[in-house]
């Protein structure tokens, strides 16, 4: 992560918050890692911290009102966002966290973010039961989910003069994630991943299927995680009411088996990778009938021969390139490591994520999970029972590990 921000054209957005105090120091941090640094200010911002210390440490005019006669040019906040490379906002108000979520643009500094494209970042900054209210969590996980880099805030001793979360990060730490987070999308950059997530429906007539349980939140969380990391995400959904929220996903939606089979051996050979995590059906209706199948009145039973699908795991392995990796999910109820293990193999997989129906708040339909990657060095990681977002994070740690970032 050396010199990452060195020739990197970073805007800093200062609001009305007491931690724009800090906003300085951020500033000369950032030039000092080799950054040029423009300021974008709310009006409430300078009620902090004055103009003429954001253009000396920064060496650049501030740019504070949205049609200023003084501007360069007429729509700053075009020409800003095209001469940004990333963007943070130090620190971040609920306000402007409100109007971000909501694409609100009515001053300088909201407008300048409508229009930005690029890496952004926020510190949230503020009062701890502004920080817990509903509606701001609400709006930060949307942020989060449309790939904006949240800058956790610190616990420790608020303006107001209790304790407790909603401090601004220090100078030093928001820099550091930004060289985080800047060093991995550098890396990560023309890298795709596919993802296969939900479940498959096998038709048996024009009214009913053979189908699980799966809602695909896993394969969900999976691909807004490594979206938001930079990558390219091919995500293959089969039927699910889920949505996606980033703009780095490009969705694939199916029905059945032989649906998801076509569209992964079509996407793979052009990723770097791919996370197998729908929940596939084994088998379908040899024939599927074009009406509905009606009961006869002296009839007691009824017998649907089943054929084998395609096995999408074993034929993306016998695929597999020297430069790709794949990652395969196991479902399992008894004994679960030793069947994981011998899927890993079977299967040409570099790692298997191992669920287990006997872990409380795991599994299909819940937001938590409770997995075990186990790769194909033999490395075990037993993790605890955490949310799916967790998880994916998790996963992707993994991924990025073993193809680099």
């Amino acid at each position: 992560m050396d010199n990452v921000l060195s020739g990197k054209r970073i805007i800093v957005g200062i609001t009305g918050g007491i931690a724009a105090y800090k906003a300085p120091l951020l500033v000369r941090l950032l030039v000092k890692a080799g950054a040029e640094v423009t300021c974008a200010v709310t009006d409430h911002a300078l009620q902090f911290v004055t103009e003429l210390t954001l253009e000396t440490v920064s060496g650049n005019r501030v740019y504070k009102e949205l049609f200023d006669r003084q501007n360069p040019h007429s729509t700053e906040h075009i020409s800003l966002k095209d001469w940004g490379d990333a963007m943070i906002v130090a620190p971040a108000t609920a306000n402007i966290i409100g109007k971000m979520a909501n694409g609100i643009a009515d001053d300088a500094l909201s407008t300048l973010l409508l229009s930005f494209r690029k890496p952004l970042f926020i510190a949230p900054a503020m009062n701890t039961q502004m920080l817990e209210n509903y509606a701001l969590q609400r709006n930060l996980d949307y942020l989060r989910a449309n790939g904006v880099s949240v800058i956790d805030s610190a616990s420790g001793e608020l303006a107001c003069g209790s304790s407790g979360n909603g401090r601004m990060e220090e100078p030093e730490r928001i820099v550091e994630a930004m060289e985080k987070v800047l060093s991995t999308e550098s890396h990560c950059s023309g890298k795709r991943v596919l993802i296969t997530a939900g479940p498959t429906y096998e038709k048996i007539d024009s009214v009913r299927f053979i189908g699980n349980f799966s809602t695909g939140k896993m394969g969900f969380a999976l691909a807004e995680e490594l979206a938001s990391r930079g990558y390219e995400v091919v995500l293959i959904a089969g039927p699910t009411q889920l949505a996606t929220s980033h703009s780095g996903i490009r969705r694939i939606d199916i029905v059945s088996a032989r649906e998801m089979y076509d569209a992964a051996t079509r996407e793979f050979p052009s990723c770097s990778a791919a996370i197998l995590s729908a929940a596939v059906a084994d088998f379908r209706p040899e024939h599927e009938a074009d009406h509905k199948i009606k009961k006869q009145s002296d009839q007691d039973d009824m017998t649907l021969h089943l054929v084998q699908n395609p096995d999408i795991l074993a034929t993306l392995g016998t695929m597999k390139r020297e430069d790709q990796l794949l990652v395969g999910f196991a479902l399992e109820t008894d004994n679960e490591l030793e069947n994981a293990k011998k899927k890993l193999a079977k299967k040409n997989l570099d790692f298997i994520v191992l669920n287990s129906l006997q872990d409380k708040g795991a599994g299909f339909g819940h937001d938590t999970n409770k997995v075990t990657i186990i790769d194909r060095s033999g490395n075990i990681d037993i993790g605890e029972l955490k949310s799916k977002k967790a998880v994916a994070k998790d996963i992707a740690d993994k991924v990025a590990l073993l193809i680099g970032n």
